[in-house]
Parts: C-alpha cells; sequence; structure tokens
C-alpha cells in the first residue's frame, strides 16, 4: 500500500467537482455563442429551441441507460468512458454549419453528459458517509454553476480571438485531460492504495446500522422498472420533473435574455453572467453543508432534507418580480436568488435517493428519478422558443417562480415521515 492521503474521500470529491465543471462547460459554450451564431448562421429561437430538445431528448433518455451499465460494469470504467465521448461530442461542434448539424452534436453530446451525474452519486454511496453525501452533491452541483461561471468570459474570449469553431475545440478537449486524471486515481475504497484504515472504517460504518430509509424488493438484483412500485421513487421523480425546468431556462435562455430582451451587448453579458450562477454555486455548497450540520447535531436524516428544500421552495418566488423589468443590478439580484434557492433545493433531493436506496443499486434508480429532471428539461425548452416568439419572456418568468413550491408538495405527499420506517430492503447475497 502506498502512503494514505488524508481524508482522501475529498480528493475524490474533487475529481467528480471538475468533471461536473468540464460537462457544463461543453453544454453551455453553445448556449454562451447562441447570440453570434443566430445571426452568423441565420438561427431562429424556434430553431434554437429545437437544437437544445435534440439535447435533452438523449440525456434524459441514457439516464436509466448510465444507471444500468454504473451497477453492472463499475464507476470507474463508465464515467470514464462517457467523458471521452462527451469529450469528442463538444468538439465536433466546431464542425457544424446549420441547425441540422448542431442538433445531430448536440444529440451525440446529450448521450453521454447524463453519466456525470448517476456516477456522481455511485460516488456518493461508494465514498461518503451519510452526514457527508449532501456536501459532495452540493460540490456537484456547484461545479454546475462553476462552469455556467467560467463559460461566459472563456469562450467569448476564445471566440474573439480564435473563432467560434475553435471555442468548441478548446473547451471540449478539456474533458479527455480530465479522464486521464480519473483512470488513474480512482479505485473502490477497498482498493484503494492511498486510503487510510480509519477512512475506510468511516466509509463502511453505515453499513453495521440500518439504513436511514431501506426500501426492499426481491432477493434477487431487481429490475429497473421494478423501483416504480415505490412512492419514494415517485415523489423524487416528479419533483425533478417539476423543479428542473427552473435550472434549463436560466442555463440555456439567461444569456439571450440579457442581451435581447434587456439589451446588454455580448460583452456585458460576459462580464455580468457570472453573478447569478456565483450565487447558485453558494446555495449548491451551504444547502448540503447545512443539511449535514442538522444531522450531525441529530436530526433525522430525511427530515433535514426537507427542511432546506422547503425554504428553498419558499424563496424561489421572488423571481416573479422580473415580470416588472427592474433595472439590470436588481434584476441580476432576482436572478442570483433563484438560482440559490434552486441549487440548494436540488442538492438535497439527489442526496435523498442515496439516502433511501442501497449503495447497490444507486445508479439505476438516480438514473431513474434524474430522468425526470430531464423530462422537465425536454418540454420547457423548445416551448420556451415558442413563447419568446409569440409573446415574451414574461410567460417564462412567471412558472419558474411557482414549480418549486408545487414540487415540494410532492416531496412531502410521496416521501412520508423522516425514516420511512416501514420500508426494509434485503440485499442479494453476495
Amino acid at each position: 500500500m502506498q502512503k494514505p492521503i488524508r481524508n482522501l474521500r475529498w480528493w475524490i470529491a474533487g475529481l467528480v467537482f471538475l468533471s461536473t465543471v468540464i460537462n457544463y462547460i461543453d453544454r453551455q459554450t453553445l448556449a454562451v455563442l447562441s447570440p453570434q451564431l443566430t445571426k452568423e448562421l441565420g438561427l431562429t429561437d424556434i430553431q434554437y429551441g429545437w437544437i437544445s430538445q435534440a439535447f435533452l431528448i438523449p440525456y434524459t433518455a441514457m439516464y436509466i441507460g448510465a444507471g444500468l451499465l454504473l451497477d453492472r460494469y463499475g464507476t470507474k470504467i463508465v464515467f470514464g468512458i462517457a467523458a471521452v465521448w462527451w469529450s469528442l461530442a463538444a468538439m465536433l461542434h466546431g464542425l457544424a454549419s446549420s441547425a441540422f448539424g448542431f442538433g445531430a452534436f448536440r444529440f451525440l453530446l446529450g448521450t453521454a453528459e447524463s453519466a456525470n451525474f448517476v456516477a456522481a452519486q455511485k460516488v456518493a454511496a461508494e465514498w461518503f458517509p451519510p452526514k457527508d453525501r449532501g456536501t459532495l452533491n452540493g460540490w456537484v452541483q456547484a461545479g454546475t454553476v462553476t462552469g455556467a461561471i467560467i463559460t461566459p468570459p472563456m469562450v467569448v474570449w476564445l471566440a474573439d480571438r480564435y473563432g467560434w469553431r475553435a471555442a468548441f475545440l478548446f473547451t471540449g478537449a478539456l474533458g479527455l485531460l480530465w479522464t486521464m486524471a480519473w483512470f488513474w486515481f480512482y479505485h473502490l475504497p477497498e482498493k484503494h492504495p492511498n486510503i487510510s484504515a480509519e477512512e475506510l472504517a468511516l466509509l463502511r460504518a453505515d453499513e453495521v446500522v440500518a439504513p436511514v430509509a431501506p426500501v426492499t424488493v426481491a432477493t434477487t438484483s431487481p429490475r429497473w422498472f421494478e423501483f416504480f412500485r415505490f412512492p419514494e421513487t415517485w415523489g423524487l421523480m416528479l419533483a425533478r420533473v417539476i423543479s428542473d425546468p427552473v435550472w434549463w431556462f436560466y442555463l440555456f435562455w439567461l444569456p439571450k435574455y440579457l442581451t435581447e430582451a434587456r439589451g446588454l451587448s455580448k460583452k456585458e453579458m460576459a462580464l455580468l453572467l457570472w453573478i447569478p450562477y456565483l450565487l447558485s454555486d453558494a446555495g449548491s455548497i451551504l444547502g448540503g453543508w447545512y443539511s449535514g450540520k442538522l444531522i450531525a447535531r441529530g436530526s433525522q436524516v430525511l427530515a433535514a432534507r426537507k427542511t432546506v428544500m422547503l425554504w428553498s421552495a419558499l424563496l424561489m418566488p421572488v423571481g416573479l418580480l422580473l415580470v416588472w423589468q427592474p433595472r439590470i443590478p436588481l434584476t441580476l439580484l432576482l436572478i442570483s436568488l433563484s438560482l440559490f434557492a434552486h441549487n440548494a433545493w436540488k442538492t438535497n433531493l439527489v442526496t435523498m435517493t442515496v439516502d433511501i436506496f442501497p449503495r447497490s443499486v444507486i445508479g439505476t434508480v438516480h438514473g431513474i428519478v434524474a430522468t425526470g429532471g430531464g423530462i422537465g428539461g425536454a418540454i420547457i425548452t423548445p416551448l420556451a422558443g415558442y413563447v419568446i416568439t409569440k409573446f415574451t419572456y414574461t410567460p417564462l418568468l412567471i412558472v419558474m417562480g411557482v414549480l418549486h413550491p408545487l414540487a415540494y408538495l410532492c416531496v412531502r405527499a410521496l416521501i412520508k415521515g423522516t425514516t420511512n420506517p416501514a420500508l426494509k430492503w434485503q440485499e442479494k447475497p453476495q
């Protein structure tokens, strides 16, 4: 065994954080360049909506597929191959010259990118005890936002200096570099040459006590559709369907909203766009940290997650004030508060999957649940194009302000109590 690395799990978390940053750089590059591309290539808002849809359809469909592959073949192999796939797909965007070409390459990108977030939950189950999982997922959500913060100034600079086609090549290549580090460094805790005996004991201590909300199926390996028998699966998935459109809307349409609806130049947009995304980063980290703090103080795990989600849902309606088109500083503040609340919400929502289901099926279950988020995005993205073209951004801003309270009602109705003691899980004998 090599020399142990102290708190090795947080080095693993750093790798997952970096992959998520790169994942979002690759998907956000098109959004940042969209004002330029729509003019240069003559793309309409409706065509842009369908290009975004071409990403979301395979992205959504592959959540379950990625989960099944991760549970069967392991986190290291599947995560690494997915990163290579989406990096090459991102680079291919530099060859596109039409709506069809961008749509085709977006489809390839979406096929692999959802694996990042299913794999993150496998890492949480393999490497983190319950009190730390919220913090890990906070960093994962922060990775999405960090990518969104970095992308506008970086891509605008690359496009101005080398052209927009080169911008896709440079950003896509980052994932190939990350993959080399992943294959070299990632192992399961029991097989990692740098883990200490103390940390391994900490990671496996939760196995000697009953899980938070153990769910039972048969003693044989369950098929993916069997998980729809549990109301917890439906509660988690429907909450994603309802609340995730907020993130997709601000991710794909915020650059165009600020430039086209609020009159900012491309460079002004790039200089200011980091502000709401930075606040979103803070929501991810603080939301995960605070639920973990509540658990450390003795709160039941699911009760702690729901507490943070309630306050997040109650904050979201501040976005309704955007309807009155306040001055740009206040506009940025309202969007920032909305994204702060959304990511605090989402960090705890995705962590609940790991809290409720056992390690061996986390990939499959999270794939099912995350499919809900993709469905929400697939609905809002083309719909936004039509609404903006036929009306304005106003109807969309109103809807974005009320979705989280509705999603919270689903969580309360379908994920009962604090520990779900009536549910039992019996793992397949080893």
